[in-house]
């Protein structure tokens, strides 16, 4: 919505022009690697899209929107509801899932919720040393450099969503230590490191002993994997008699996509491990194809090898991106 879009802060990520994942992730490595973050809060919403308050939102719209018209539009919008075995039905809460001002709606509601009060109020009066914050869509990614202000901001933070019918997911937010001496530290204490965090996809946090400190990387959701090798099987089924020449050619384009977005520096292996994974299923489908059917493994790996392109990292360090996007 371009009334809105001025309004956003710049950690904001997500339904937005020209702020991807890969701009979030950007952003995150490089935020982590040049300030002092030694305490992060990786927070998740519990089921927002479900959850949002709608009164609050119309009022959120109604701070720069006074046109009535176009307030009606959106109530309508938000009283769809959802259609299930040919019953209608609404939860008078929450957005319609699958509608396309949703995301827009949703970034609204963060921005006035989260964004504002981070910014303005928490950040500027009550943290005491350096914070850095990344939203993209629900989840978010907070930094601290002292651990009491990251576990005030923990507190104060469902206090907050409480006021606004939300709350944190209780499984997937975590206070987590970080830095170059944490995995040490954590050792020391007998618990293992974390090393992932998750916006669009995990973000890990990998030490480089090289260099005797710590580098920020990223790789494939594991979970993310499973559902598209579902849907990608259930083509290839339809797909089975068709010239294995033209489904060699398909799978290249579908690897491509696939490499354009999880292709980031240490993620190689979970790469080999989705090709390899690919390769078998279409294996497994091709030799369904009749009771005699008996295709060598080598010969999926040649037209794979053909048709296919390289599977290697394809993006470059998420902090030397960012830096070269905004240059000051």
């Amino acid at each position: 919505m371009p009334i809105f879009e001025p309004e956003f802060l710049g950690f904001s990520y997500g339904f937005r022009p020209g702020r991807g994942a890969h701009d979030a992730l950007d952003a995150l490595a490089y935020g982590i690697e040049r300030r002092k973050v030694n305490w992060i809060v990786d927070a998740d919403v519990k089921a927002f899209f479900d959850r949002l308050d709608r009164s609050w939102l119309i009022r959120f719209v109604e701070h720069r929107i006074g046109d009535r018209r176009v307030i009606r539009l959106i109530s309508k919008w938000l009283g769809a509801g959802v259609m299930e075995e040919g019953e209608w039905w609404d939860t008078l809460r929450g957005t319609p899932q699958g509608s396309s001002v949703s995301p827009i709606l949703a970034n609204i509601y963060l921005h006035f919720v989260l964004d504002l009060w981070f910014q303005r109020k928490w950040r500027a009066r009550i943290a005491r040393g350096e914070t850095i914050i990344v939203r993209y869509a629900d989840d978010f990614v907070v930094g601290f450099q002292y651990k009491r202000d990251a576990e005030r901001f923990l507190c104060d933070l469902k206090d907050r969503l409480a006021a606004f019918s939300l709350e944190l997911h209780p499984d997937k937010t975590r206070l987590i230590e970080f830095g170059r001496f944490a995995m040490a530290n954590r050792r020391a204490r007998g618990r293992a490191a974390s090393r992932d965090l998750r916006l669009p996809r995990v973000h890990a946090l990998l030490p480089d002993h090289a260099e005797g400190t710590f580098r920020t990387g990223a790789q494939a959701d594991q979970e993310a994997c499973h559902p598209t090798l579902k849907r990608i099987e259930a083509e290839l089924r339809q797909r089975m008699h068709d010239n294995i020449y033209e489904v060699a050619i398909w799978l290249g384009r579908v690897v491509g996509g696939w490499l354009r977005y999880y292709a980031v520096p240490t993620s190689s292996r979970s790469l080999q491990t989705f090709g390899h994974r690919l390769k078998r299923l279409w294996l497994r489908v091709l030799r369904r194809r009749s009771q005699k059917d008996r295709l060598p493994w080598g010969k999926v790996d040649l037209l794979a090898a053909v048709f296919w392109p390289p599977l290697r990292t394809v993006h470059p360090w998420p902090d030397r991106r960012f830096a070269g996007n905004h240059p000051r």
